[in-house]
């Protein structure tokens, strides 16, 4: 079972992940991978400070106070260590869960596995087509910080309260 998804009623905007990271599951929260470069980014985007790494309740707030939602596209799933290609017996999540409490009206998926995962499973429910930002992994090395800050940030900038 993933982590639960974090939304709000003013939560327009959904980022999808694919599943938690190995060090997520130790931190218990979203991106717990001290190299991943998702809670910095946020920060930067929205101008708050960064969180906190073990501070799970500031970036729940930190997405909350900025209209978003955060999840992963996957329920469940068997996978070897973080590496997204040996995903295999996939669950997918109940997007309703989320869709059904607040005015989600765009959908950002975190890397490519995510994106292909949600078109496969969750569009067809939620009738809302994803944008594919590119990972913000530690793996992803080829996409500098100030690059994927760039991305995110055309990307979110429209969402962003």
């Amino acid at each position: 079972m993933s982590f639960a998804p974090v939304y709000g009623p003013s939560s327009r905007a959904l980022i999808l992940g694919s599943w938690p990271s190995p060090k997520s599951w130790e931190m218990g929260f979203y991106y717990g991978h001290p190299q991943n470069r998702f809670w910095p980014m946020m920060a930067a985007l929205t101008g708050e400070p960064v969180p906190e790494r073990m501070d799970i309740e500031a970036k729940k707030q930190l997405i909350l106070r900025h209209g978003l939602a955060l999840w992963d596209v996957l329920e469940s799933c068997t996978i070897t260590g973080a590496s997204d290609a040996s995903i295999r017996d996939a669950v997918p999540s109940d997007i309703r869960l989320v869709l059904d409490h607040c005015p989600i009206q765009a959908v950002f998926c975190n890397g490519a596995a995510a994106h292909r995962l949600y078109t496969k499973w969750l569009e067809p429910v939620s009738g809302i087509p994803a944008v594919r930002l590119p990972s913000t992994s530690p793996a992803n090395a080829a996409c500098r910080p100030e690059k994927l800050r760039q991305i995110w940030g055309e990307a979110l900038a429209p969402w962003l309260v």
